[in-house]
């Protein structure tokens, strides 16, 4: 991937969820740490609720069909 690539055509590969907060694996060997605190309806889910994820459009985002809440990796790394 060239230094001019957009954050949108960064994805995901894998998301570890911790007890404040979640990290995010990125295809270009980076990683996102973000607080459960910066996103309600996680900071309201239960542990369990946050393990039951999924990648979505082949790693743009993530969805918890638990609690009904997307992340977009782009928006990830804009914040």
């Amino acid at each position: 991937m060239s230094n001019s690539a957009s954050t949108s055509e960064i994805r995901a590969t894998d998301v570890r969820i911790g007890r404040r907060h979640l990290e995010v694996a990125l295809v270009d060997g980076r990683s996102i740490r973000v607080r459960f605190a910066w996103f309600p309806r996680l900071q309201a889910a239960t542990p369990e609720q946050r393990r039951h994820w999924r990648l979505i459009g082949k790693g743009i985002g993530i969805r918890w069909d638990e609690i009904d809440e997307d992340l977009s990796v782009a928006n990830l790394l804009r914040a």
